[in-house]
Formats: structure tokens, sequence, C-alpha cells
């Protein structure tokens, strides 16, 4: 285990690379009936896999094989159990479809959204995801998008499992021009929607940040 120092606050990077057994420390993430396939996936491809800080512009990444490094998955610490399970399953095919065809494919192309059809079959046979979540991702899998939260349906309903702060609201939710603050009280205005995100401007800064509709962020208070 590893703790790295962050401009605002310690944050733990947990490494279970080099592991004999990584159902224990999965089941902490994940639901305990998944943890023990996931534990395979990682014996059997020899991944680095590891548990991050929270990123904004990602819930995870694939990094394949170079200079003698292992292929790397990470995922970030503060999902819930389901959008930590549905995220790795994205990030493990990724792997997969790097094994199969290295760089000759697109990355979110027909060959990756066939291994991610088909590593998430057996948590389906399983009936570990709710009923609605199941739903979601049925809708979802018919063409997997780059990213579950470019699924603004599965998204929203992975989302209604999250350990929500009560005075958070979803940056969709608020006016044009609205200030607001982030947990970690950078404070930004609310803009324009540009496509799928919003565009926000920190205002200590005045740099451009798109957010997702979803984001949970907190009132600036009179």
């Amino acid at each position: 285990m590893k703790v790295r120092k962050n401009s605002s606050y310690h944050y733990k990077i947990i490494s279970l690379y080099q592991m004999a057994d990584f159902t224990k420390q999965l089941s902490k993430y994940i639901p305990e009936t998944a943890a023990p396939i996931i534990s395979q996936w990682i014996n059997d491809t020899g991944c680095r896999f590891k548990v991050t800080r929270s990123r904004s512009s990602k819930l995870g990444d694939y990094t394949a094989p170079y200079k003698g490094n292992p292929h790397q998955i990470t995922v970030n610490h503060d999902l819930n159990s389901y959008s930590f399970l549905i995220t790795t399953i994205h990030e493990f095919a990724h792997l997969k479809t790097y094994q199969d065809f290295k760089n000759q494919v697109k990355p979110h192309g027909v060959e990756w959204k066939d291994n991610f059809k088909n590593l998430m079959s057996p948590f389906i046979k399983l009936n570990i995801f709710p009923p609605d979540i199941i739903e979601a991702i049925s809708s979802y899998m018919n063409n997997p998008a780059a990213s579950s939260c470019t699924d603004l349906n599965l998204y929203r309903i992975l989302k209604n499992y999250d350990n929500k702060a009560e005075d958070s609201i979803h940056i969709e939710d608020l006016a044009e021009n609205t200030i607001f603050n982030l947990k970690n009280g950078r404070q930004f205005r609310k803009g324009e929607k540009l496509r799928k995100r919003f565009k926000c401007i920190e205002l200590t800064t005045n740099r451009t940040y798109l957010f997702h509709p979803l984001a949970e962020v907190f009132l600036v208070k009179d």
C-alpha cells in the first residue's frame, strides 16, 4: 500500500499486484460474489490492478504493457460497488482486446464491444445487479459506449446507489451562471451545455472545464 500526497488531501493507492489472492481486497469495492471472478482475471492476465483516488475526468483506465511493465488497470476508489464492477469489466475488455489485436483496432470498436459483452455475461447470470441496473445494462450493451458515464441512463441509475451528500446537487439541476463548489473547495461558474457536458469556469484561474450533467457539486451559500 502506498500513500501519496495530493495538493489538498492525502489519498491511498492500493496496488493488488503481486498478491496471492485478491478476493478479500476486492470485496471492499465490488459485490462479494463478483470478487473471485475479478481475482481470477487479475491472476490470469498478470495485471497490475490499482484502486486510486477520485478523478473527475475518468472512472478508470487501462494501460497496455510497455518497457517490461505489465498490463495496468486503475479504478477510482469512491465508486459504488456496481459502478466499480462495471468500470472494472470495461477496462478488462480493453485488456482482452489488446491481447487479441494489440493496437490494430479502434479503442471502442466492435472488437472491444464484443469483449465487453462476453466479460459481462457471467455477472448477469449470477444476478449480481439489481433489476433496474440489469435493465439499464441490457440497453447499454446493445451498443456499449466509450464509458458507462457517457450512457446517461445507465449512469443515472448507477448514481442512485451512491452515498450522496445531503447538501449536494447535480450540475444539470443548476441554473446557468450559478456559482458552485467541489468537495475540495474549488469554485466554478456554470456555463452553457456543449453536447453532453456543461462548460464551467473555475473562478480563481479562469480556466474552462467540462462537467458531466450528473456531477455532484455544492451551492455557494450567501
